[in-house]
This record gives C-alpha cells, sequence and structure tokens, in this order.
C-alpha cells in the first residue's frame, strides 16, 4: 500500500530533453512546461528530477542538508565510477566544511580588493569604448564583450595563459556540467591541445604578481585551504569568471536594443546600468542549469521523491516565474530584482564572483552609454548551444552616436 502512495505522489513525467540542441538555443517553451506540469518533474531522458519554480528552486539550491552539492553540481554524479569531470574544493563541498573555504576566498575577494579593481575596470572599459566603431554594423560579441572581458577579468586573476585558450576550456567546464552528449564530447576533443598544458598555467610560478591567484596561494600556505588545493581554486574563478560574465553583458545589449524605451532610462540615468544587466541575467541568466542530489527519500513540495537522484535546478525557469515576478517577461531596468533573481544561485553556494562580474558589467555599459544615443539590433542574434551556459555566439549592433 505504501508503495502504490509513493507511486501516485511521484513528480510527473515531462519528456523532453532540456538538453537538446533547440532547446538549449530557445529554452523558453521548455521552462514554461517545467512551471506549468508540477512543482517537481521527472526527466527520464537523463533519470534526474527537475525543478523551475522560484520557491522549489530556491529551496532546493539551499537545503543542503535535504539537497547535497558533494554529488557534483553537474548532471554526472562525481562520487561514483563513470564520472566524466572531477569535483571542485568550493562548489562541490557542503557546509560546515565549505564555510572555511568560502571565508578565505571571501577575504582574498574583499569590497577593498574590489573597488581598487573598479579602476583598472573603468580604465579599459574607457580606452574600449571610445575605439569601438559607430554607426557601422558590427558583431557585439566579438567586438565589444570578448575583448573586455578576455583583457579585464584575467588581468585582476593574474594567470598568464593564452586569451584564444579561455572560450574553448570555458565550453567544455559547462558542457561538462549536463549530460556526456555530443556537445561535450566535441568541446572535450577540441580542448584536447590546451588541456595537454594547461594545470601548467596554474602552478605557483607562474601566478602574475599582485594577481588574485598570487593571493589564492598565499591563503593556501596560511592554511585556509587544504595543501595542493591553491591552483584548483584559481582554476574555479577562471571557469565561473569569462564566459558568464561574457554571456551576461552580451545579454544586456542585446536587450537594451530590443527595448528602447528601457535604454532611454539608462542613458537617462547612467546608475541604472547595473540595473539593466541584473535584469539581463534574470531574463537570460548565463548558468542555466545546476544540480544538486537528493540525500534520501522524501517529501517535497507534496510529492515523493527517491533519494541519491539528481536534481536539475533550471535558474533560468525561476527567474521568470510569475509568482515571484510581476511581468516576469518583461525587460523593466528600474526593477529591484538584485539578490532576488535565481541567476547568480542562492544560498551558501551563491556565486563567489557575483560582484566582480557585476562590476565588469557596469564599467563597460556606462562607457557606452557615455558615447553613444542608441544601440540598434540589425541582425539575427544567434545562441552558442552549450549544455548549462545560455551565451549567445553572435549579436549584430549598431552603435548609434549623431
Amino acid at each position: 500500500m505504501t508503495e502504490q502512495l509513493d507511486m501516485t505522489r511521484a513528480p510527473p513525467v515531462l519528456d523532453i530533453d532540456p538538453f537538446a540542441v533547440e532547446n538549449l538555443r530557445d529554452p523558453y517553451p521548455f521552462y514554461a512546461a517545467l512551471r506549468d506540469t508540477a512543482p517537481v518533474v521527472f526527466i527520464p531522458a537523463h533519470n534526474m528530477y527537475a525543478v523551475g519554480r522560484y520557491e522549489e528552486t530556491r529551496t532546493v539550491m539551499t537545503d543542503y542538508a535535504r539537497f547535497t552539492s558533494e554529488g557534483g553540481i553537474g548532471l554526472s554524479d562525481i562520487r561514483k565510477p563513470g564520472a566524466w569531470r572531477t569535483p571542485s574544493p568550493i562548489t562541490e563541498v557542503d557546509p560546515p566544511r565549505h564555510t572555511p573555504i568560502r571565508g578565505a576566498l571571501t577575504k582574498v575577494l574583499s569590497p577593498i580588493v574590489i573597488r581598487r579593481w573598479r579602476e583598472v575596470f573603468t580604465e579599459e572599459a574607457e580606452r574600449q569604448a571610445e575605439a569601438l566603431p559607430k554607426n557601422v554594423d558590427l558583431d557585439a560579441v566579438r567586438d565589444i564583450v570578448q575583448p573586455y572581458v578576455l583583457k579585464v577579468f584575467p588581468d585582476v586573476l593574474g594567470i598568464d595563459m593564452p586569451r584564444e585558450y579561455f572560450l574553448p576550456l570555458g565550453e567544455m567546464n559547462f558542457n561538462q556540467l549536463g549530460p556526456n552528449n555530443d556537445l561535450t564530447k566535441r568541446s572535450v576533443a577540441d580542448s584536447a591541445s590546451i588541456l595537454e598544458k594547461y594545470a601548467t598555467y596554474f602552478d605557483r610560478s607562474s601566478m602574475i604578481p599582485g594577481g588574485l591567484g598570487e593571493q589564492i596561494y598565499a591563503a593556501e600556505d596560511r592554511g585556509d585551504f587544504a595543501p595542493g588545493t591553491g591552483g584548483v581554486q584559481v582554476r574555479t574563478f577562471l571557469r565561473a569568471g569569462v564566459d558568464t560574465t561574457i554571456s551576461g553583458i552580451g545579454w544586456a545589449l542585446y536587450y537594451l536594443a530590443t527595448n528602447p524605451d528601457e535604454w532611454a532610462k539608462v542613458k537617462a540615468d547612467p546608475s541604472l546600468a547595473k540595473n539593466a544587466f541584473e535584469e539581463a541575467i534574470r531574463l537570460s541568466g548565463p548558468a542555466s542549469c545546476i544540480f544538486r542530489t537528493t540525500v534520501a527519500d522524501m517529501e517535497f513540495s507534496g510529492l515523493h521523491l527517491k533519494g541519491d537522484t539528481k536534481v536539475g535546478c533550471f535558474l533560468g525557469a525561476a527567474s521568470r516565474d510569475g509568482r515571484q515576478f510581476p511581468e516576469p517577461d518583461a525587460f523593466r531596468v528600474e526593477r529591484e530584482s538584485a539578490g532576488i533573481h535565481m541567476a547568480l544561485g542562492a544560498g551558501a553556494h551563491i556565486c563567489i564572483g557575483q560582484n566582480i562580474a557585476r562590476l565588469e558589467a557596469e564599467c563597460i555599459l556606462s562607457a557606452l552609454v557615455r558615447r553613444i544615443d542608441r544601440i540598434e539590433l540589425t541582425g539575427t542574434p544567434a545562441v552558442h548551444p552549450i549544455n548549462t551556459l545560455r551565451t549567445l555566439e553572435t549579436l549584430p549592433l549598431r552603435l548609434v552616436a549623431h
């Protein structure tokens, strides 16, 4: 009788593959089906549960006693044979073990440190914005966003790795967080030659003096991290700090171009550039899906979940949940959604580099706002399909200046 009751209360099946290329390019029909079907659904294509409503997503992301990160934040369970990726010493440990590591990294990334970086980011943003061609067609991803982020972030991170390596490595990482499908296999193959010497770029001897990497190694020397994990901590910042920021700034430019009334508000009040970035990542969150694993059988939102099963948290679906956000699909630069939307995660594992990304975005968007009158979309943008990263491949724009 108990087994029959559990079956009737099991999450309904949603027979959609969220990692199919067509759904990666346009996830919004899947997001709507995910929210509308039930608080939790079961996706048989990957033997996983999925959540997309705001409250359930936030709970799964924050309640580590029931939904652990230690099985990995990707679909592969890193504790089991056959895992296709290695664990992170910061994102894939739960409190209380996670707490001192997070505290040490937070100290390295103190507000004082980030304020010092503002001058560096602003100077480069002003230089690049001034040099951009006006009143001609360009690709904002290739001509604006990537050159800026690939300059300022590696500089403050303090690693001397060729800039052309950053994007393929990031793509591989975000593909590996999803299924071991053709996208993952192709990105691993494309990065094979880089991976042969990848680790050497994160050796202590390779850190540029004064950079964040050097400070992380100093924290390891103080005993803040386990011996031998400094390089892995540096790699964690690299993986998270480039692709997601490129994605967020790219989407901000897209939404400002397609919402001229909202652009006019930012033009009139450049301090709204920060809100524009928050709205962009709420609507098109860079990290589209993060996983947790059920610790044991449980009742959750009126449904019976089995233990030791992956739960995909679709952050982009949660951040467009009308139960939480009025006019959820609208881009509103006056909306105060920072700290509320799910684009940067939640709880103990909320994105540790979030203030760096926000600062980068504020600096480049503000520099553009001061120099141009409006942004026009001149073609159809293309989304780059990556399993757990929603990012633009191309964004044809014109920066109009009179």
